[in-house]
């Protein structure tokens, strides 16, 4: 086996290479495809005798990847400014390499002398002109192993930070502090820049859609010190005028000009421009949404408004859904949906959504699977028949407002809570989405219900001191369910479907009574609080930690000659069971 370790230096722009067998200069490298270019001309008709290919050798495997001596910038980072990269884990680990399986990463001579550049080059542009990057590579037969050795140094710090020509259009002050480049830090270029944005945006939202930032920077690299200006080039305060819309072919234009943010004679903003072209997109119909101005520079000078230009891509109008899944409280499940876009007009859209499960335990799909694959529901008296969910939703945007989205459904359904209950119910809901806050918004609802909830006997005796059989029949008669909800929900992360950081706080109230057309069984004030903390440990960690709560108020009954507080199965609080992290008894 042959093996050499190889060692490059940044500061100095030498290399030394030692390797068992074979030495090579690996300075004449830059050469190398003019002399095989000379020697294929001169020498072809002895190509048969000497093959080129025979004295070239093989490409080898990365098969190690890492960094030493960074702190200021992370591995993931410094992997991602560079050309050279590590094999998947099944080529690099030694005990499963052997299988022969996982993308191979081959080594590549000339770029991995640039990517010492490359470092460099991201190191200076983060503050740090001093930084050196040496290397140290190890061979080994047909794999190779790199080491990119930093010495970051002290990095050029930020002196001072001036903000000019728009002391009398901005809160300099306030401005100074929203910027990601401080004084004191690192001079990072991309905070440099992202700071320039910063104060363009500024400006944009306060209705100078041509604004700009002029920069300038002095870097004494001797004192480590460094000075920014930024002058702000604001240009005419403009209101919206003309709103063009181009794309619409099957949606009604007025129904899109409904859904706008921006609205004539308006100051402009730029996150209205945003906010229109999510709310677009939400809608379903449009494969993609620009929302922009329509003029790259101001018009005459006596024009004091801007035209904004939406332009659409229209999507199909009908989408089909179908899934099917395995859960250890469901066994087999399957689901599909039909969604109708711009329903009629109006930008409203018509769910149809059906979810079965419990297939192969409960009738009438009693397949014998509870004595193997969904064992964990063998003595689940409730995973007898199976449950169903059958709705229709309409939802209808912009209701009187942009903001607001009202939706109705119908349903019917049956579901079950694991050792505890089972609910059969028919019924329909109808809500109403306020979003005067964006970050904030608040639904009011009202659900309405006709069914029966039953449970076990020993649920019954245990939970709800009712033993008697006369008692438990009385409680499992079809009953009427009304309640009006509300909830609200403050969202403050940075990704709503993957959040790695940030806080989500959500409040949920609900109240069931006569008044609402509920029985008096199901008369009860609910509250429930829920707050989730998300803290970003690395690039692909995150701790996150959800507290949940609730209470439930139930009115005083006189039932069966006793004076008691009912809270039906279906509404209680329940934790633990088979679905719980810790897996404690409910």
């Amino acid at each position: 086996m042959r093996s050499g370790v190889e060692k490059v230096d940044s500061a100095e722009g030498g290399s030394q290479h030692t390797e068992a067998g074979q030495p090579r200069q690996l300075r004449a490298l830059s050469s190398l495809p003019l002399v095989a270019a000379l020697a294929a001309a001169t020498l072809a008709p002895l190509a048969p005798l000497a093959p080129l290919a025979a004295q070239q050798e093989s490409p080898r495997v990365v098969r190690g990847l890492s960094f030493e001596g960074n702190h200021a910038l992370d591995d993931y980072t410094l992997t991602a400014a560079i050309a050279t990269t590590t094999s998947s884990a099944f080529a690099t680990s030694p005990f499963l390499r052997w299988i022969g399986l996982g993308a191979k990463r081959y080594f590549d001579e000339l770029e991995f002398r640039r990517d010492v550049v490359r470092l460099l080059l991201l190191y200076r542009q983060s503050g740090y002109m001093n930084a050196v990057v040496d290397t140290l590579v190890r061979r080994e037969d047909r794999d190779v192993y790199v080491t990119f050795r930093i010495y970051e140094g002290e990095p050029v710090r930020l002196n001072s930070l001036d903000i000019r020509g728009l002391d009398s259009i901005l809160d300099v002050r306030a401005l100074k502090r929203a910027l990601p480049l401080q004084v004191g830090d690192p001079f990072n270029r991309f905070l440099f820049q992202a700071s320039a944005d910063t104060v363009v945006s500024w400006l944009r939202n306060r209705g100078y859609p041509y604004a700009d930032v002029l920069k300038s920077f002095d870097v004494d690299v001797a004192a480590l010190a460094a000075r920014v200006t930024l002058e702000g080039v604001p240009g005419p305060r403009l209101r919206i005028g003309e709103v063009i819309i181009t794309g619409a072919e099957r949606v009604d234009t007025a129904t899109v000009r409904r859904m706008l943010s921006v609205n004539p004679h308006d100051w402009f903003r730029q996150d209205q421009l945003y906010q229109t072209q999510r709310d677009l997109y939400g809608l379903g119909m449009f494969r993609s949404v620009s929302v922009v101005l329509a003029d790259t520079a101001p018009r005459a000078a006596s024009d004091s408004t801007v035209a904004v230009l939406v332009r659409l891509s229209e999507a199909p109008l009908h989408r089909v859904l179908l899934g099917a899944g395995y859960g250890s409280l469901d066994c087999f499940r399957v689901q599909t949906g039909w969604t109708a876009y711009d329903f009629l007009g109006g930008a409203r859209a018509l769910d149809i959504t059906a979810q079965l499960s419990k297939i192969g335990i409960g009738v009438p799909t009693d397949w014998g699977f509870r004595r193997n694959v969904c064992r964990t529901l063998l003595d689940d008296p409730t995973s007898d028949t199976a449950n169903y969910n059958v709705a229709i939703t309409l939802r209808q945007p912009a209701f009187f407002s942009p903001r607001h989205t009202a939706n109705f459904s119908v349903f019917a359904e049956r579901r079950s809570e694991f050792n505890a209950y089972t609910r059969q119910a028919i019924g329909a809901n109808v809500g109403v989405t306020f979003n005067a806050r964006r970050d904030v918004p608040v639904t009011v609802g009202y659900s309405y219900s006709v069914g029966r909830t039953t449970a076990d006997p020993a649920t019954f005796c245990l939970f709800l001191t009712l033993c008697n059989a006369s008692d438990q029949a009385f409680f499992t008669n079809t009953r009427a369910f009304g309640a009006v909800t509300i909830s609200g929900v403050r969202g403050r992360v940075n990704s709503i479907l993957d959040p790695s950081a940030g806080s989500l706080f959500r409040l949920t109230l609900a109240h069931a009574s006569r008044y609402v057309l509920s029985d008096t069984l199901y008369e009860f004030n609910r509250g429930e609080l829920e707050f989730s903390k998300y803290y970003p440990l690395s690039r692909r960690s995150v701790l996150a930690w959800r507290m949940r709560g609730g209470v439930i108020l139930p009115q005083r009954l006189s039932l069966l000659g006793q004076n008691v507080q009912f809270v039906p199965p279906d509404q209680r609080f329940y934790a633990g069971g088979p679905n719980s992290v810790r897996g404690y008894a409910r």
